[in-house]
């Protein structure tokens, strides 16, 4: 090779990648230099309260909802918050575990003394923990979907109809 020729990279035996900003290039004296660029994405950031008022919303959609009533019990409290965000613009999106009870009145059988029946005491019976994945219109306040997975996604998931 003289100083003046160019160098392919396929005379050399070396496969490039085909991305503009990332393919490698040669000096003039064969030695193998790249140049990165690095890319940043913007996404829409979400306050803790913009998600706790989203969470509100879906929860009274679900405690509204008889379809979901029947099928999953009554929504009685939120556990845990797994997370919140904004996946496109005008979107959010939560996902969260909540506890549902479904029949029965999930009271102990406790004898009460002097022959006065049994106790009211609660015993947490047909209580079912579920993740919630849902997603809210932030301009409306619409619910856009909903889903309750059973068994944490491995049984069925109840779609809520919006």
């Amino acid at each position: 090779f003289t100083r003046s020729s160019t160098v392919s990279p396929l005379s050399l035996g070396r496969i490039t990648t085909t991305s503009p900003s990332l393919t490698p290039y040669y000096d003039d004296r064969h030695r193998r230099t790249s140049s990165i660029a690095t890319t940043s994405l913007q996404m829409a950031q979400v306050s803790e309260k913009e998600a706790k008022v989203g969470i509100d919303k879906v929860v009274n959609a679900l405690r509204k909802d008889k379809k979901a009533t029947s099928e999953l019990g009554k929504l009685t409290k939120v556990q845990n918050v797994l997370g919140f965000g904004s996946p496109k613009a005008g979107v959010l999106a939560v996902r969260f575990n909540a506890s549902f009870q479904k029949g029965g009145m999930g009271r102990s059988s406790v004898p009460l003394p002097f022959g006065l029946g049994q106790s009211d005491k609660s015993e947490g019976r047909g209580t079912m923990v579920g993740q919630v994945k849902a997603s809210i219109n932030t301009d409306s306040g619409k619910l856009l979907s909903c889903s309750v997975f059973r068994d944490l996604g491995y049984g069925r998931a109840f779609e809520l109809k919006c």
